[in-house]
């Protein structure tokens, strides 16, 4: 694994030592990232990038590599939740190795109990373990607990077969198959 673009470009990441986490493949995020990037559809009204001095949401962080390659293009901090230590451990240590270290974040709870936030997110990756079910409630809890920007933009990878139920308050605005992963951007719609 390794930052497939920005500043960090080519620096590798470590991932967690046990099968536990699916960790997004470096060919889904440079996918990912050229969406966010050029897909005129998911940027702001203003026609910029949501990675342009965002604030990152990863509710399931499992090596943080999502949240670092948006901090390596440009995000300026990133929220991380994950409940295993052993990838708590890794993310510390990635985010030493990157200096992205005061950048972020990070929680050891569920992010289905995500507490009130400190600042809320207006780019938020949701990448939940294939099949889990876990995607829906965790958004609707999220925004629930107010850790969603009105207009934040919404990421959700399941697996090609996969589905992913839309909670009330989100709009959808594409979908793409990208490899192994279907990538859902959702729009949080305001209240």
């Amino acid at each position: 694994m390794r930052i497939v673009g920005g500043s960090h470009r080519g620096r590798p990441l470590i991932a967690p030592p046990d099968r536990t986490t699916r960790p997004t493949t470096d060919r889904v995020r440079e996918a990912l990232f050229n969406m966010l990037l050029h897909s005129p559809s998911l940027m702001t009204d203003e026609g910029k990038s949501r990675l342009e001095a965002g604030i990152v949401l990863d509710p399931f962080a499992g090596s943080g590599a999502l949240a670092f390659e948006a901090l390596s293009r440009g995000a300026l901090h990133a929220h991380l939740f994950e409940i295993d230590p052993a990838a708590r451990r890794v993310i510390l240590r990635n985010a030493a190795d990157l200096g992205f270290g005061p950048q972020i974040t990070l929680r050891g709870a569920d992010a289905r109990n995500p507490g009130k936030p400190v600042e809320p997110a207006s780019l938020v990756f949701l990448d939940p373990p294939y099949r889990s079910g876990l995607g829906t409630p965790v958004l609707a809890g999220l925004d629930r607990e107010g850790w969603l920007r009105p207009d934040a933009l919404v990421m959700v990878e399941t697996d090609a077969k996969g589905s992913f139920a839309i909670p009330p308050g989100f709009a959808l605005l594409e979908e793409r198959q990208q490899g192994p992963a279907r990538l859902t951007f959702l729009l949080k719609q305001p209240a």
